[in-house]
């Protein structure tokens, strides 16, 4: 017998009506305390938690990290309501709003002319009084790719290197100063050193038209699975990594390379 199919619009409603008996006066004392940057964190965490759902193909999982991932929306949009701010009505006003007004050729009939997907978010950052290329790029995204994203803008204004080729060679010029401040250890300047690699670095993705994040999670999934497998070789041979040593890694680390690449 197929399940019935419940309209969204009561779930939803059941749902906000979940989120004021939390905030309630007599409702949980955990939740009725929490603020928006108490819980700004978690909204970071679970979106992270719908990404590794779908990087891992559990489409029996992906419901129940979105739904934690729309309760921070419920979350925030319920604090926001009790301060008299705004609503969870006027979030789902402005985001449909929005995307009716950025494709004019899906809801009104109209062409769209190349840029106009740019120059209407130019346009709504004006609106807002965010001026300036950059304006508009979280702070709090991760670190590569708000470096990605900063370029991105820069790049549109004219203000990029030519090709990949020009990027590597800023590498290579960066990777020299780094070299050059090893001896004196300063740590706030290899601090400055090591940040402008993983920059260039994330402008060398974005030249290839990479994503930054993409590529280093693939190399932590990588080493992940290299290193387990050094473990468990050394584990076949009675040795554990410690008892093994550096020299005995890295030939494991080798012969697990070799047998990847078979």
């Amino acid at each position: 017998m197929a399940k019935p199919i419940v309209p969204p619009e009561a779930e939803l409603r059941r749902l906000l009506n979940v989120m004021a008996r939390l905030r309630a006066g007599d409702g949980c004392p955990w939740d009725k305390v929490q603020d928006f940057d108490s819980i700004a964190p978690y909204t970071i965490e679970e979106a992270y938690e719908v990404a590794d759902a779908i990087a891992r193909r559990d489409w029996g999982d992906l419901p129940d990290e979105l739904g934690d991932l729309l309760f921070q929306v419920v979350y925030h949009a319920r604090m926001a309501e009790e301060e008299g701010r705004f609503a969870f009505a006027d979030i789902a006003r402005g985001i449909a709003d929005k995307m009716i007004r950025r494709h004019p050729h899906v809801f009104d009939g109209k062409d769209l002319a190349p840029g106009a997907w740019e120059a209407g978010k130019s346009a709504e950052r004006a609106a807002r009084k965010q001026g300036g290329a950059l304006a508009g790029v979280p702070v709090a995204l991760p670190a590569l790719t708000r470096a990605a994203k900063l370029t991105s803008r820069a790049a549109r204004v004219g203000f990029d290197w030519p090709d990949a080729g020009a990027v590597l060679d800023k590498l290579a010029e960066e990777t020299a100063e780094l070299r050059a401040e090893l001896p004196g250890a300063d740590p706030a300047r290899l601090q400055d050193e090591v940040g402008d690699m993983l920059f260039v670095l994330a402008n060398l993705a974005r030249k290839l038209n990479l994503n930054p994040e993409t590529c280093l999670q693939a190399a932590n999934a990588k080493f992940t699975r290299r290193f387990e497998g050094v473990e468990a070789m050394l584990a076949a041979q009675g040795q554990t990594p410690e008892e093994a040593g550096l020299t005995a890694m890295e030939a494991a680390w080798q012969a697990v390379k070799k047998q990847e690449n078979q």
